[in-house]
């Protein structure tokens, strides 16, 4: 199967899944806001793929990722089933589904994030792990506010259905810790088998590390410029 037909199968197994969920979901009210990020994300994605060229790997963690996410928008993510199984499995208090989709997300997609930096970024060694680890966080801080930004603006059931809370004040931090440990999972992986490929990868790493030369005393006179203008 080559890489066009590949894309054309995780397009149409991310089509019916996002059909199935639109099919009598458990609160419409959630689902359509649960559904403005596919809205948004998925044309961007359609139409960037032309450009960015990313791995199979990439858009099959994308597809992924976004399949749990509407599987979640048609049960809510507080009562999908996986999660109940999740909470016996941990003995958890709570519908784990949410937790694990955060999860999810930073280990499913800061690899798509890394090959961003590395193709246009030109991020290298040390920083092509680094700024996707940043991405993620932001991302994941940037989307919890739009939570309760638009938690309050809504319905109440349905606010309260989006959150997912499920009771706990310390959810988004917990979230946002759970995407964290996922990405810092992919990405140790990530520089696991780089290194054991690449008998240069240390030296690297550290060299990334370090001032290009001249660099510091550039921008002093850069700086020493503005002041005297």
């Amino acid at each position: 199967m080559n890489i066009g037909k590949y894309k054309l199968f995780l397009l149409v197994s991310f089509l019916a899944t996002w059909v199935w969920s639109a099919v009598e979901p458990l609160y419409p009210d959630d689902w359509l806001l649960e559904n403005y990020l596919v809205f948004l994300f998925v044309p961007i994605v359609l139409v960037s793929h032309r450009y960015l060229r990313l791995s199979a790997l990439s858009y099959t963690s994308i597809t992924i990722f976004m399949m749990l996410h509407v599987v979640g928008s048609h049960y809510t993510y507080s009562e999908t089933p996986f999660g109940y199984i999740l909470q016996q499995m941990v003995g958890a208090e709570r519908n784990m589904y949410d937790r694990f989709v955060h999860f999810a997300y930073g280990l499913l997609l800061v690899y798509p994030a890394r090959e961003l930096f590395l193709y246009i970024a030109r991020s290298k060694s040390f920083w092509s792990y680094h700024l996707p680890l940043d991405a993620v966080i932001a991302s994941s801080a940037v989307y919890e506010i739009i939570e309760w930004s638009v938690a309050g603006q809504v319905d109440p059931a349905a606010g309260f259905a989006f959150l997912g809370a499920q009771g706990d004040i310390w959810d988004a931090q917990k979230d946002m810790l759970a995407a964290i440990v996922g990405a810092t999972a992919t990405l140790s992986l990530v520089a696991t088998v780089n290194w054991r490929r690449n008998p240069n990868f240390r030296q690297e790493m550290t060299q990334s590390l370090r001032p290009i030369p001249g660099q510091k005393n550039t921008l002093r006179c850069r700086v020493v410029s503005r002041i005297n203008f």
